[in-house]
Parts: C-alpha cells; structure tokens; sequence
C-alpha cells in the first residue's frame, strides 16, 4: 500500500545505497564539474583540502539525507508513494539537488491526478549528465534508481 510522503522516514536502505554509490573520500576532490565534495558526497561548506574521517563522512550522509527528504517532501506534497519510491528519489534528489529535483518533470508527474508513477520513474534516466556531458557513472547509477523505483512497475513498462 502508498503511504503519504511526508509519513515515510529516511530508510537505512537509502543511506547505505547512497554510501555505496558515492563511495567515501575521505579527503576533499573535485567532482568534475568544479564542486567540492568529501565523504559520501557532501558538498556544503567544503573546500580544497578538508579531511573527514569514515564515522563523521556517515554523519554527515545521514544530516545532508535527511534535509533532502525533509525537502522533497514539501515539493511531492501528499502524494502517497511506496517506500521504495521514496528511496529512489531521495538518492536521485540527494544527487543532483533537491532544489532541481523540485523544479523537476518527475515531480510534476508525480503531482498530476491521477499521479503518473510510471512516468515519473522513467524521469529518473534524464538525470545522467553532469557540465551538460553525459557521464557513464550517472548511467549506471540513474539504471539502479530507476529499477528501485520500478520494483512495482515491470509489467506496466512492458506494455
């Protein structure tokens, strides 16, 4: 059964998904588009040289997560998504911000009446370029938040 977003809390499952996707550096690096990033991918108040360590990279995975689940949450409104769903779009938007993921096509399928689940999944797969290039790693990683979102869905994108 859907249950409303604003009901479902960030998932354990997201947190070590995303973890595994970023995967952890625990000095800071460019992230080929000119933003500073350390840890499991945090990127607010980092700059050229910082240093984390894997306990406080987790800490701040899981402070950054759930500020864009609080986010996105506003911006999805009442709309009531399996907690599957909800993970992918909480890594999705953890990505590439939930400001963009807000302003997002995926979101307005997601809020017309009925919501067009199905099309807001596929939305997830434009998501795969970074400086306007597309990026392999993006690919790979917008297929497995795509295929969690779509856990439901197979037979309907089938058709």
């Amino acid at each position: 059964m859907r249950t409303r977003n604003s009901l479902i809390a960030l998932s354990a499952f997201v947190i070590v998904s995303i973890a595994g996707l970023e995967q952890y550096r625990g000095v800071a690096y460019d992230d080929g588009v000119g933003v500073q990033t350390i840890g499991f991918g945090t990127t607010e108040g980092v700059k050229a040289g910082d240093k984390t360590d894997p306990v406080r990279a987790l800490g701040m995975l899981y402070r950054d997560a759930s500020e864009i689940t609080e986010q996105i949450s506003k911006c999805v409104g009442d709309v009531p998504v399996y907690q599957h769903e909800s993970d992918a779009f909480i890594s999705l938007a953890y990505n590439i911000g939930a400001s963009a993921f807000c302003r997002s096509t995926l979101v307005k399928k997601l809020r017309r009446d009925p919501p067009d689940y199905l099309g807001a999944c596929q939305e997830i797969l434009r998501w795969d370029k970074a400086g306007g290039k597309v990026m392999a790693g993006l690919t790979k990683r917008r297929q497995q938040e795509y295929q969690l979102c779509m856990t439901d869905k197979q037979q309907l994108a089938e058709k």
